[in-house]
């Protein structure tokens, strides 16, 4: 169900960033945005798993220099039926993790220096399942071409403001793609829609890795163990250095939940922990039957 109702929102947003094309300049508009659309989820495939690990500073590892946390990753791929991805490392004491790249062949998982701190082993390998299971099924693309549509819109919404503002742009028109509603579309009602399916797909995806990665390391009760833990230092923390607006979707729980505390639920990034917690625990009672 998830997995149809993340279709069809990429489909709303993708829809959307061709409505603002058109309402800003019309049918050449929609087309270019069209076109704009098709090459940004070609630079994501090819090169958004890059651009995530240079940010966060994630740095690969071998075996040899963390043998446990490699073993582990090791262990779950292979319940998963995964190739190895490679193993990142992020300097930093605020406990989190995410996985990156375009398909199971070129995927990285990264962790911070203090989730391992933080976390038992079981929990660790709940977490790593979760961030597995995106892997699995591709969720890491998805949400950079979700967050790489909805950004772009957001800035056609600023370039259309300031040509209002100076009277360019065909705001000032009243034909049939222009005037004041077509400019209020832009400027207001578009970005809103496009961040609300964007955070709709991040949450969805969220659930879907918590389900497959309880399956995955066979004790959903240790992943949610781990997500009470994270959600709790995350929110009394500093955020991982590189964590920001744009990438804050990818990590296993929210790395701004500190800068963004007075943030309604409605706009956040992932689920309520609480709830998490409550599906993986009714997900251990059903396993156990």
């Amino acid at each position: 169900m998830n997995t149809f109702k993340t279709t069809i929102l990429m489909a709303l947003l993708t829809g959307l960033l061709i409505a603002v094309g058109g309402s800003f300049a019309g049918r050449q508009g929609a087309m270019i945005m069209l076109v704009i659309s098709l090459g940004m989820n070609f630079f994501s495939y090819w090169y958004s798993d890059k651009m995530v690990l240079a940010a966060y500073r994630a740095q690969e590892i071998s075996r040899a220099q963390a043998p446990e946390l490699y073993g582990l990753v090791e262990k779950l791929a292979q319940k998963a039926e995964l190739p190895m991805p490679k193993v990142c490392v992020i300097q930093s004491r605020t406990p989190n993790a995410f996985a990156t790249g375009r398909d199971p062949e070129h995927a990285a998982v990264a962790v911070t220096t203090g989730i391992m701190e933080v976390l038992d082993y079981n929990e660790l390998g709940g977490v790593l399942a979760h961030e597995l299971s995106h892997i699995k099924h591709r969720d890491t693309l998805i949400s950079t071409v979700a967050a790489s549509i909805a950004g772009v819109i957001t800035t056609i919404a600023h370039i259309a403001q300031w040509a209002a503002i100076f009277g360019g742009g065909r705001s000032n028109s009243r034909d049939d793609n222009g005037g004041a509603l077509g400019l209020l579309f832009t400027i207001i009602v578009a970005p809103f829609a496009a961040m609300m399916i964007q955070l709709a797909i991040s949450r969805s995806r969220e659930y879907d890795a918590d389900k497959s990665g309880g399956e995955i390391c066979g004790d959903p009760l240790a992943l949610a163990s781990a997500l009470e833990k994270l959600d709790y230092a995350s929110s009394r923390m500093r955020p991982v250095p590189g964590a920001s607006t744009s990438n804050a979707h990818m990590c296993i729980v929210n790395p701004l939940a500190n800068a963004h505390a007075t943030f309604s639920g409605l706009f956040s990034t992932h689920p309520s922990t609480e709830e998490r917690v409550a599906r993986l625990k009714e997900q251990a009672r059903e396993m156990r039957r």
